[in-house]
């Protein structure tokens, strides 16, 4: 019977439109804009100047501190510009802008294709080359993994926890990675388990992808050490909590971390990022990206350079259909709708969903809660939304805190299941960000 987490949870309808579709490398855009803030934490500060040539993997932004990432360029050529350009959300925030010149890349890097299995690195050094290679979580938190790795004095990791869940409805970049890269995947578990100093390794793989589930068990199989664990098909089973408690059983404290009940999560894309910057001395420029929606012309999942405007990559797969309504990236659930088709691919883009106007369109609120408790039923975080939902119409924001509001992993369930249609996650959001705000004051 395949596993599941015990709160709350949903299920929207898969559309893995584009499952099927083997990876494909995009051909080089004309020019990339690579933004010096691609993970959490401190933006990287710029090493290059306008004029400079650069190669595929040179150093382009360093890392302003412990939690911050360096940042590589993804092409050859000429830098345009370093300046302030319209991120996803139409933000302006620094970023390197870059003429495509050909596709030389920086001495040292591995692009045989050889499979490397044996690490002889210590775990001290893996993490620095981690952190060279600018590696972030890869399935949308961006969080660097040179930090993830670095576990704080007085924790003890016991289990390292492979995220292959992709629970998020469209998304299939995942899938095709474990299905095609599978033997890198598993030597990049192998490094990160040595690198944590853990004897046990799980992947989490929904059972909505049975063929992933059976390659890499078929790789792994004779690995004590690494054991894949087919998941009920439940939103959003890919949270760090939610995978945790389906696979270990265990339950992440209130306002706690993975670490503090022994374990360490990781996306498969970036233990994949991971076994390249250590056994390729590879920096992390570039990732696969699910292109897809009803109504797109050709499903994909790209391999495309970092810093690849979206606009060049839908034109790549047959322009935007006239019934598009919204462009996410991500996915439909957690992602964030496009401002600016100029913005670019990042680390953390997993998905470019193009949804019809008709899907896009926001349902009309039915004014008043009904009281059914189908949010309450549904939060994997046991909250209670509409409770907080009230407290955040109401303006006491402040009073959120008490109702666990900063344990809001922002799924969206709540107000997908809503039969009023009330915009419940808009305003848990807006409580959410003064609760943290009061909680960083109070920790000085």
């Amino acid at each position: 019977m395949s596993k599941t987490f015990r709160k709350g949870g949903g299920h929207p309808s898969d559309n893995k439109l584009s499952r099927a579709d083997e990876v494909e490398r995009m051909p080089l855009p004309q020019t990339v804009v690579i933004p010096l803030s691609q993970h959490i934490g401190a933006p990287a500060t710029a090493v290059v100047a306008k004029g400079d040539r650069v190669k595929v993997g040179q150093l382009i932004g360093e890392a302003a501190g412990f939690v911050s990432s360096n940042v590589h360029s993804s092409v050859s050529g000429t830098v345009l510009s370093v300046d302030a350009v319209p991120d996803l959300g139409g933000v302006r925030r620094q970023a390197v802008t870059i003429k495509v010149e050909g596709d030389e890349w920086a001495e040292g890097i591995d692009l045989d294709g050889s499979l490397r299995r044996e690490c002889t690195l210590s775990p001290a050094e893996i993490i620095d080359k981690v952190k060279e290679a600018g590696v972030v979580g890869m399935g949308g938190a961006q969080f660097p993994t040179h930090v993830k790795l670095s576990i704080p004095q007085g924790k003890r990791a016991e289990y390292l926890l492979i995220n292959g869940a992709e629970c998020e409805p469209y998304l299939t970049s995942d899938h095709r990675v474990m299905l095609e890269r599978g033997e890198e995947l598993l030597a990049g578990v192998k490094i990160l388990a040595k690198a944590l100093g853990v004897g046990k390794s799980y992947i989490g793989i929904e059972n909505n992808k049975p063929d992933a589930v059976a390659h890499l068990r078929k790789l792994a199989a004779g690995d004590a050490e690494v054991e894949v664990i087919a998941l009920r098909a439940r939103y959003p089973q890919g949270g760090e909590k939610q995978l945790i408690d389906a696979v270990l059983g265990r339950e992440v404290p209130s306002g706690g971390l993975p670490i503090d009940v022994g374990c360490v999560v990781q996306n498969v894309d970036t233990a994949l990022a991971v076994y390249e910057a250590v056994q390729k001395n590879k920096p992390l420029v570039e990732r696969v990206v699910t292109v897809t929606g009803k109504s797109v012309e050709r499903h994909a999942n790209l391999l495309v350079r970092i810093g690849t405007p979206l606009q060049a990559i839908l034109d790549y797969c047959g322009g935007m259909p006239e019934d598009t309504g919204k462009v996410i990236n991500g996915g439909p659930m957690m992602g964030k709708a496009v401002a600016n088709l100029d913005s670019v691919v990042t680390k953390g883009t997993s998905g470019i969903v193009l949804m019809r106007d008709d899907e896009a369109e926001r349902r009309k609120s039915g004014g008043a809660c009904i009281k059914c408790a189908k949010c309450v039923r549904g939060c994997p975080m046991g909250l209670e939304p509409y409770y907080l939902f009230k407290l955040g119409v109401r303006g006491r924001l402040t009073e959120m805190e008490g109702y666990w509001a900063a344990d809001c992993i922002e799924c969206g369930l709540c107000s997908w299941v809503c039969p009023a249609n009330l915009p419940l996650l808009d305003y848990i959001r807006l409580g959410k960000v003064e609760v943290m705000r009061i909680m960083r004051e109070r920790k000085g």
